[in-house]
C-alpha cells in the first residue's frame, strides 16, 4: 500500500463521502471514481512514514494501538456528571493514548451530521444545534447533542478504528 500526503480540505472531503462504518479513505476513494472497492485486499499499515510532519519525528511512526485495559480509569469515569461527561471522559482518553493518530475520528460522521471537528465553529456550521464541547484540550471537538444510544454509537467507532476488539468496545461503551 503507498500513502499519500493531502491537505485539510480535501481530508474533509473524502471523509464526508463516508457511507458506512470504517470505511476507508481508499474504499470511499474507489467508490467516487468509479473502481471495484471488492476486489483489494485493504491491509492495516505497521508503520506510517510522515516525511512532511513540521516537527521532529522518526522516520516512521508506529500506529497506536489502544490498550482497552489501561485506556479508562473506571473509578474516574464513574464520576463523571451525565452521559455528556462520561462520554467526553472517554474520548478525552483515548486523545491522550492517541494523540498524534487522534485526527481519525474526523471521519467518523453522519449521513448529514459532522460528528467532530477542529473547532467549535465547524460543528456549529454543521448544525446550530450540536451543542459542541471539546475533548479535553486536544483540539478537537465533538457534537453532543445526540442521545445515548448515539454517543454509543459514535463512540464504538472510534475504539474500533483503533483496532479495540468488539467485546471490550462493548465493556467500555456500556459505561456511557
Amino acid at each position: 500500500m503507498k500513502y499519500i500526503e493531502i491537505d485539510e480540505e480535501l481530508y474533509r472531503h473524502i471523509a464526508s463521502k463516508t457511507e458506512r462504518i470504517g470505511e476507508s479513505a481508499s474504499e470511499i476513494l474507489r467508490r467516487l471514481l468509479g473502481l471495484d472497492v471488492e476486489t483489494v485486499a485493504m491491509e492495516q499499515p505497521k508503520q506510517i512514514s510522515q516525511p512532511g510532519l513540521d516537527k521532529e519525528v522518526s522516520e516512521t511512526q508506529h500506529v497506536a494501538a489502544i490498550d482497552p485495559e489501561t485506556l479508562i480509569d473506571k473509578a474516574a469515569l464513574a464520576q463523571q456528571k451525565g452521559a455528556v461527561g462520561r462520554f467526553l471522559f472517554t474520548l478525552e482518553a483515548i486523545y491522550k493514548a492517541t494523540p498524534t493518530q487522534f485526527d481519525q475520528v474526523l471521519q467518523i460522521q453522519g449521513r448529514d451530521r459532522l460528528y467532530f471537528a477542529t473547532s467549535k465553529e465547524s460543528l456549529l456550521k454543521a448544525s446550530k444545534s450540536a451543542n459542541p464541547k471539546e475533548i479535553g484540550n486536544s483540539g478537537f471537538w465533538v457534537t453532543t447533542n445526540n442521545n445515548t444510544a448515539k454517543k454509543r454509537t459514535i463512540l464504538s467507532e472510534v475504539l474500533g478504528q483503533f483496532g479495540v476488539q468488539e467485546k471490550q468496545i462493548e465493556s467500555i461503551i456500556g459505561h456511557i
